[in-house]
């Protein structure tokens, strides 16, 4: 789950970090509102979850609440990267000398917390590594005891941090590294982390992205949570507990169990055809989540037939049969469905299936190329 940098903030500020927090604002009246509580320049900076937004005209500095609500009229409704903006921060303004990259992420490479460190801020950090990969340190953090003194001064002589501000850096690093295990993060990232002009060293900006898995011991973050900047069919997923992410394909997969999933998908793409999205129903597979499973992908329009593959363990087949049978009756949109359920009473489940005029495979090669086929006999 990838959080706002306002958000971000808020989790980087609990843990001791030095930052300009500022205030969101909706409306170019808050963001005079906003501009005015804080008494000087500020910085209006669009909340969405795309990186790139200085150049799409996201980040515009303002000299007074007037113009901070000029700037606001100018980004709210702005499309940066295929998302509207809803929402701005507005920030104090800083005179900025330095700028610099410092992020954590779990590296499964590694299978360690890594921290990434590059004193070019203020750019993707992906760019860098493009473009000039010795400008970044890659220091992977022993599993057990985490984040040690020599090794912030490590970062912190990479960097080039002055003198005088080590012991400051030392409390940056401490306090990302803490909101990174405390949050059960996959990535915390600063970017920029910057030397002011009056020798301050702060967070301008901040990205957290969360372990979904973890959510549940994190009522908490599970709150900060962008609904405005999520696909409909994933937020209704999640609120069925059906495992889903939307692709760009035509074939629609419903499958029960990742590992199935995933090969599903190979077997879609190997046949010649273009999974439409992972969708993992898990367990049981009763009527009401193939319900919901089936909503889900035909709420893509570009679903153009479904794949539905079941492994039979625990589950029955011939339950599962009845359950696709049922459901498709409450469909408000007809599509060819290509079904395969193997394992425990797949037999029984044949006679079900075929009542129903179902399209049948047994084998999951069969079931895709007659997906395939299916697809582009509908174009």
């Amino acid at each position: 789950m990838k959080l706002q940098e306002y958000r971000s903030k808020e989790i980087l500020e609990r843990h001791g970090v030095p930052l300009l927090a500022g205030t969101t604002a909706t409306t170019p009246d808050e963001a005079r509102e906003a501009a005015r509580a804080i008494g000087g320049p500020v910085v209006v900076k669009a909340q969405v979850l795309v990186g790139g937004r200085g150049k799409a005209g996201g980040v515009k500095l303002a000299a007074t609440p007037d113009e901070a609500a000029e700037k606001a009229r100018e980004i709210i409704g702005l499309d940066i990267k295929g998302t509207t903006v809803k929402t701005v921060l507005i920030a104090p303004a800083a005179d900025i000398a330095h700028e610099y990259y410092l992020g954590l992420i779990l590296d499964r490479a590694t299978k360690a917390i890594t921290v990434i460190a590059s004193a070019e801020g203020g750019v993707e950090i992906e760019e860098t590594a493009k473009t000039n990969p010795e400008a970044i340190l890659r220091l992977p953090l022993h599993p057990l005891i985490g984040l040690q003194e020599h090794e912030t001064r490590r970062i912190g002589f990479f960097l080039g941090i002055p003198a005088e501000l080590r012991k400051d850096f030392a409390k940056v690093m401490r306090g990302l590294y803490a909101a990174f295990v405390e949050s059960d993060a996959d990535l915390a990232e600063i970017n920029p982390l910057v030397v002011t002009d009056d020798g301050q060293l702060l967070a301008l900006d901040a990205k957290i992205v969360l372990d979904d898995s973890a959510l549940p011991r994190h009522p908490d973050l599970e709150e900060m949570r962008d609904l405005n900047e999520e696909e409909p069919s994933e937020i209704a997923a999640r609120e069925a507990g059906i495992s889903f992410i939307k692709l760009d394909g035509s074939i629609g997969c419903m499958v029960n169990g990742a590992g199935l999933a995933m090969t599903t998908m190979d077997l879609v793409k190997l046949a010649g055809g273009e999974p439409a999205n992972f969708l993992d129903i898990g367990g049981g597979a009763k009527q009401d989540k193939v319900t919901a499973a089936f909503k889900i992908i035909l709420d893509d329009p570009n679903v153009k037939a479904i794949l539905i593959n079941i492994f039979g363990g625990i589950t029955r087949g011939d339950e599962v049969a009845r359950g696709i049978v049922e459901a498709r009756s409450n469909l408000e949109r007809d599509v060819p469905m290509v079904v395969r359920i193997v394992g425990t009473n797949s037999e029984e489940a044949k006679p079900i299936l075929a009542e129903a005029n179902l399209i049948t495979a047994d084998s999951l090669d069969d079931a895709a190329a007659k997906a395939v086929a299916a697809v582009r006999g509908a174009a």
